[in-house]
């Protein structure tokens, strides 16, 4: 008799476990799938000079939730963004970069936050941006 109930203890125990991975698999499928449909990616302009200014922006934009990815090339002075496009837009994202201090192409930077910036992180406020992220001298 034990080993009868031993028995059904343990294929109850089995069925209960397969179940559960089943569960868990589709969810993780069906998660997936939705992720891929609702990314959105975009590139734009932010000022900037270092290393540290890499770190700082690339936090303030990976904060946002639905912000899969953000990548700042100190060089091209360009941020490229992938993000879920049902939980967050570009400006919300222009806004917490510009939160930490630094200008986009969109929304002037926080000037409490640029002055709390490192002295190698304060960049030239007369530095244009063009559309492609890459930056100039103005002349004036």
């Amino acid at each position: 008799m034990k080993k009868v109930i031993l028995s059904v203890a343990v294929i109850m125990a089995m069925g209960l476990t397969s179940c559960k991975n089943e569960n868990k698999q589709e969810k993780e499928v069906t998660t997936e799938a939705s992720k891929e449909m609702a990314m959105a990616d975009i590139s734009f302009g932010v000022r900037g000079n270092c290393g540290m200014c890499k770190s700082t922006i690339e936090k303030a934009a990976n904060k946002i939730e639905g912000v899969a990815n953000a990548t700042w090339d100190v060089d091209k002075k360009k941020i490229d963004v992938s993000f879920d496009d049902t939980k967050t837009d570009a400006m919300a994202i222009h806004n917490a970069i510009a939160e930490s201090g630094y200008d986009t192409e969109k929304v002037v930077g926080d000037l409490e936050a640029y002055d709390g910036l490192p002295g190698c992180c304060k960049y030239d406020h007369a530095m244009e941006m063009n559309q492609s992220g890459e930056t100039k001298e103005d002349d004036h």
